[in-house]
């Protein structure tokens, strides 16, 4: 089987197993997606999800977030880690959309990625969840399962990001990257994984995928 049969196939098992992608990040626009987002470097979604109704109570756009003080920001955030990091880079990037950018999120990957805090895979999901703009964000999870299902060699996230872009269909990419994170959680972890009962695994064999 060659590996765009492979992942042929995996397109198939995903559809079936998750034929809907919700976003997992609660957020009501760009902005409070791109600060969830943030807030979810190094920390699980599900802890951002926690943390935000109460960050977003007290600011929910740009104008009201710069007027908050760092430390009352760090405060709330701390859960998620890394809050006296993220906690600056939200001030200052909020300022930036009030300065640079009419006080809206820029729906350009330079214009995100020039932003304290947002690097590629924040920019990409932005700009996929938000704006519908094709793009494949490939975090830590899809890194490792990219290398597992022997389509990326695993060398980097940009090497991964680009065979993963070569393999798939441009149109399918916002919802494949979500499929493939849901997946991961569910039957293909880091740790405690058995390739006998995870779908995809099982299904390639253990001579095609963990020789």
């Amino acid at each position: 089987m060659t590996k765009q049969e492979r992942a042929n196939e995996i397109v198939a098992i995903l559809e079936e197993l998750y034929p809907e992608t919700p976003i997992p990040l609660t957020h009501q626009d760009p902005y409070t997606l791109l600060v969830a987002v943030l807030l979810s470097a190094q920390c699980t979604d599900e802890r951002v999800n926690k943390v935000t109704p109460f960050l977003f109570e007290q600011a929910n756009n740009p104008q009201e977030m710069v007027e908050m003080n760092v430390d009352d920001i760090k405060a709330i955030i701390r859960p998620c880690g890394l809050s006296p990091r993220k906690s600056k880079a939200i001030h200052e990037l909020s300022q930036i959309i009030l300065d640079k950018h009419g006080g809206e999120v820029p729906q350009s990957f330079a214009d995100l990625e020039a932003m304290p805090g947002v690097g590629h895979k924040t920019a990409s999901v932005v700009m996929s969840q938000a704006f519908g703009v094709p793009a494949f964000p490939v975090d830590t999870h899809i890194h490792r399962l990219a290398y597992r299902w022997k389509l990326s060699t695993g060398k980097n996230v940009e090497k991964t990001e680009a065979d993963l872009k070569r393999l798939f269909p441009r149109e399918s990419w916002n919802k494949l990257h979500l499929q493939i994170i849901f997946f991961g959680r569910e039957y293909c972890p880091a740790r405690g994984h058995d390739p006998y009962k995870c779908p995809i695994c099982s299904k390639f064999g253990r001579k095609t995928l963990f020789k």
